[in-house]
């Protein structure tokens, strides 16, 4: 029961922590444009406790921590989606706070405020963390080279130093995983130094088994290990520097899981590799485990992924909002009822479709770990 209750609590203070400050981000966006909210939940269902302030929000915890909404006044339902019939018959004071009457840049911000949130949620950690402790840079010299990987058929050597990979310059041993972890099985071109010479080679990374956090995952390497011969560096930051730093860090999660999703889409890395929240449960339970700084910085990973993946254009996300948002201004009228109605329809049974296949990914890396 102990055991149980060790590892709940962090992996509910991760989920927490992310959705709220996406739903923040929400809120604080809606009240700044003077629209009436009307609730903010924390988890679905049921109310386990809540208050209500001085603007009317009920601020609440919900029996089932999987998530969370902010409904806004004259939404039809928690996936803010307009009441046309509600609408019709407010009044003129109503309407004026209402989201659904706004004006369309403005609602267009209160749908985005909510990812956006969750990426500055990522930059204040990495800042942080990068002003207190600096990063430690690996020099990317060649240590290992496993016994039939893809880098040894391609002629890498220990003490080999990579340069560049497609044109990409190397400074970190870290950026090698990095680049190649969501590539697939794209070829790529890289340039190492040897004895004092360029070189420049073609390689294709093979799909391995690896066993990270307890869990077997099917990924591309070259089979390459860091120099246990060199120390890594610790570079330290000032504020600027650090800031700089942290949207750097930020932009290669997100461009990182773009090109995730892009390989899975053209093949290039299979199905299986789409995980769900399962796999995030036994992340955040094994990362807990080596202390709050790495539960920390789990957050800020999961974060800018959390807010990226909303940004997408399926409705029922915030990204299909905006999708519908752009239509609107194309049509220069909003899309129909029964066009919406379909669209998230067909978005929710797409969210359905993809947690359901992510839990059977899930269960069958993960069903013996606990």
């Amino acid at each position: 029961m102990i055991e149980t209750v060790y590892w709940i609590v962090p992996i509910l203070f991760v989920i927490t922590v992310i959705v709220f400050i996406h739903e923040l981000g929400h809120y604080s966006v809606a009240r700044l444009f003077g629209v009436r909210v009307e609730t903010f939940s924390l988890g679905f269902g049921r109310e386990i406790i809540g208050r209500t302030d001085k603007h009317g929000t009920r601020w609440k915890i919900g029996w089932l921590p999987v998530g969370g909404y902010v409904r806004f006044f004259g939404d039809a339902d928690a996936a803010s989606r307009p009441d046309s019939e509600a609408g019709e018959s407010m009044t003129p004071q109503e309407r004026a706070v209402a989201l659904q009457f706004k004006p369309l840049w403005q609602r267009c911000l209160v749908v985005a405020a909510g990812p956006f949130a969750n990426f500055l949620l990522t930059i204040v950690i990495f800042t942080a963390t990068l002003l207190a402790l600096g990063r430690a840079v690996m020099p990317p010299v060649i240590g290992s080279v496993q016994a039939g990987s893809a880098a040894q058929q391609a002629g890498i050597r220990p003490g080999d130093v990579i340069r560049a990979i497609d044109g990409t310059a190397i400074n970190d041993f870290f950026q090698i995983p990095e680049i190649i972890q969501t590539s697939g099985t794209q070829t790529h071109v890289i340039t190492l130094a040897r004895a004092g010479e360029n070189y420049t080679i073609h390689i294709t990374p093979r799909i391995t088994q690896r066993k990270e956090f307890g869990s077997q995952e099917a990924v591309p390497l070259l089979g390459v290990g860091a120099s246990d011969k060199v120390k890594p560096v610790i570079v330290r930051y000032g504020p600027v520097e650090a800031l700089g730093e942290a949207c750097r860090q930020t932009w290669t999660v997100i461009t990182g899981t773009l090109k995730g999703f892009g390989q899975l889409l053209l093949g290039r890395s299979g199905p299986q590799q789409l995980h769900g929240t399962v796999s995030i449960v036994v992340i955040t339970k094994n990362v807990a485990e080596l202390g709050i700084l790495p539960l920390i910085q789990l957050i800020a990973v999961l974060s800018v992924s959390i807010g990226l993946i909303n940004l997408f254009p399926i409705p029922v996300l915030d990204g299909g909002h905006l999708l519908y948002y752009g239509c609107e201004a194309v049509l220069r009228r909003p899309l129909g009822e029964r066009a919406q109605e379909v669209g998230f329809r067909f978005g929710l049974a797409l969210i359905l479709g993809l947690v359901l296949f992510s839990l059977w990914n899930d269960l069958a890396h993960h069903l013996n770990l606990f």
